[in-house]
């Protein structure tokens, strides 16, 4: 009986391959679901699942800056910052006064929004010149961010929010008041609402947004910039609005990890663990080793180098020697010549098998 094919055959090579990345995180959720219920996964590993997942999508973030839009950016742990604060600053003014969904949400799209407003207000002068000046900025915006929020002594009472810049008593806060924001202490007691399920799911709007950019003609515009920008120039594109629409809407999905990393751990710290350059520099790492311009290769390759340290740290002595190694044959095999053609034609052999069995039923 000739096979008329189903859903999945019926869409293009773009929407095939955007398909079976929803597929794979959606199946990865599924599996990793059952091994918690079944108590077969160590409370250490499920420690690691929501920071796995929000470096993910900080991955996604920078892969569309750098990969999509072709602009180097060396700050977006400064916009994930940005939204971890913003977003604990409502959650813990309104704990209590409203159904914990609701106010993750509502503190979700502050968050993000928050994070788009400073993505917007630095590309305004930067994105308007060329070379590598966004790089430059970016680095030096993750830094003022985490040094101000060092600084930074934030309360509130009933007459208000009090700042200041010098320390907690300058606040005057009344006996009943509440410290958010206690310097270099960073702040404690944001409600805990991240888990794998919320985790997943912000993943995926995150990866449906930047796909469907992808494929619409706000990404082929982006595109067509980042391969020539002279032609794209003179073909009538606006390029400062395109490369604004790119770099605004990276900086709000690496704000969206942002407010994930901040509902999931107990105290907030604006410190170089967990904000600073070498964090901007690992999430590149993902990009690169995933995949310049590849975004479900980002996740993956997020998701892998997350975990393996973790995952060796009972071979005290080889466990960096083995996760360099990983690290040299992710390289090979994402950009190599010789294995990319070895992968595509393997990934091809094993389609032309799976075809081949389905049309013969």
């Amino acid at each position: 009986m000739k096979n008329k094919g189903g859903l999945f055959s019926k869409m293009n090579k773009k929407q095939q391959k955007t398909m079976t990345t929803y597929l794979i995180v959606i199946i990865a959720y599924v599996v990793l679901e059952i091994f918690m219920k079944a108590g077969i996964m160590s409370s250490h590993i499920k420690g690691l699942l929501v920071p796995m997942i929000y470096y993910a999508i900080a991955a996604v973030a920078l892969n569309l800056c750098v990969g999509i839009l072709g602009e180097l950016s060396l700050g977006h742990a400064g916009f994930m910052c940005v939204g971890a604060f913003s977003s604990a600053i409502f959650s813990q003014l309104t704990d209590g006064s409203m159904p914990d969904p609701v106010r993750f949400v509502i503190a979700f799209i502050i968050g993000v929004a928050i994070s788009a407003l400073f993505g917007l207000l630095i590309g305004i002068p930067v994105l308007r010149l060329n070379g590598d000046y966004l790089a430059i900025v970016t680095l030096a915006f993750g830094e003022i961010i985490k040094n101000i929020l060092n600084s930074l002594y934030m309360g509130v009472d009933s007459r208000g929010l009090h700042l200041s810049f010098a320390n907690q008593m300058a606040l005057g806060l009344e006996p009943d008041g509440k410290m958010l924001i206690n310097g270099a202490m960073g702040m404690t007691g944001t409600p805990h609402d991240a888990n794998l399920t919320v985790a997943t799911v912000i993943l995926l709007i995150s990866l449906f947004i930047v796909q469907n950019m992808i494929d619409s003609r706000d990404g082929r515009a982006i595109m067509s910039i980042r391969d020539n920008r002279i032609a794209a120039e003179s073909t009538g594109i606006n390029i400062t609005k395109y490369k604004m629409l790119g770099f605004v809407v990276s900086a709000a999905i690496a704000g969206a990890a942002g407010v994930l990393f901040s509902h999931n751990i107990a105290t907030i710290q604006a410190t170089s663990q967990y904000f600073g350059y070498n964090v901007s520099i690992m999430i590149l790492v993902y990009v690169v080793l995933g995949g310049i311009g590849n975004i479900r290769g980002s996740v993956i390759a997020a998701c892998i180098l997350y975990l393996l340290p973790e995952l060796l740290r009972g071979l005290n002595k080889y466990r960096m020697l083995i996760y360099s190694i990983v690290l040299i044959a992710m390289m090979i095999i994402n950009w190599s010549p010789a294995a990319k053609d070895w992968r595509d034609k393997t990934i091809a052999r094993i389609k032309g098998c799976f075809h081949g069995k389905k049309s013969e039923a």
